[in-house]
């Protein structure tokens, strides 16, 4: 979970799930199909509002206050019950990698009023990830390989804020890994087993790795709501993304013809 979001899941027999990136045999542990998923654009688009839109209005009041501009918007939007900003945003600001594989679509952000402030469009894109994580999750459900944990890792479980959303949308704990250098850990155990240290990667995992188990736990009160919400989401996600309205593709077609 960073920038962008890697979503890999093993599983012990082939299957074909909508929308994934692919399925390789043995492709993250011998014995094991690996199935990838993603997210284009995630961290990405939080600092798109933080960093970008806002400029220098929003940094100023967070340094005033000893805090980046993230961990500001996080604090004020973390004090707002769910569903109180009235919006709901699709997370495709970088195209949309799973399910619907089209790199045209673009982001889009419903409720806005002359009342919305900056935390509330912040907490709708932080939400707006996070279902579109859902989704990913239900495709692999619905394909009969149902995803029975979660364990997380990369620069956004450093938010309490993110990740507690993401417990509560997806209605389930979340355990995160617990270094700040997973790619280098992962490396690190595939090497001891090449080098015959281990004899396989469960093993080398079993003394190598460790995982802080279920440190985000959901809030039941806070995942009914995400529940209506998602369920609009779902209705924007098949209305925009699905070709029942494809007005994302002719903005993009317009917007390409305008800049050449």
């Amino acid at each position: 979970m960073g920038t962008s979001t890697c979503h890999v899941v093993n599983f012990d027999k082939l299957s074909e799930v909508p929308g994934m990136c692919g399925a390789v045999d043995g492709g993250i542990i011998d014995g094991y199909w690996g199935y990838e998923a993603g997210q284009s654009g995630v961290g990405d688009i939080f600092a798109w509002f933080a960093d970008g839109i806002l400029g220098q209005s929003t940094p100023d009041r967070a340094a005033a206050a000893g805090q980046s501009t993230h961990d500001y918007l996080s604090e004020l939007a973390a004090q707002q019950h769910v569903g109180q900003h009235g919006l709901i945003a699709l997370d495709w600001w970088n195209g949309n990698r799973s399910v619907l594989v089209d790199t045209s679509l673009s982001g889009v952000i419903v409720g806005l009023t002359l009342a919305s402030k900056p935390e509330d469009i912040y907490r709708a894109l932080v939400e707006a990830t996070a279902f579109g994580t859902k989704v990913i999750v239900e495709s692999f459900d619905g394909a009969g390989l149902p995803v029975t944990e979660f364990i997380a890792a990369g620069g956004l479980i450093k938010s309490p804020f993110v990740m507690q959303i993401y417990a509560d949308v997806l209605n389930r704990p979340i355990s995160v890994i617990e270094t700040e250098q997973g790619p280098a850990l992962g490396s690190a155990i595939h090497a001891a087993v090449a080098a015959g240290i281990y004899p396989d990667i469960p093993s080398a995992a079993a003394v190598m790795g460790k995982v802080r188990r279920g440190p985000f736990v959901p809030n039941p009160k806070a995942s009914a709501t995400y529940d209506l919400l998602y369920a609009e989401y779902l209705r924007l996600h098949d209305h925009f993304g699905r070709g029942e309205n494809d007005v994302l593709h002719r903005l993009r077609a317009i917007r390409n013809a305008a800049s050449t």
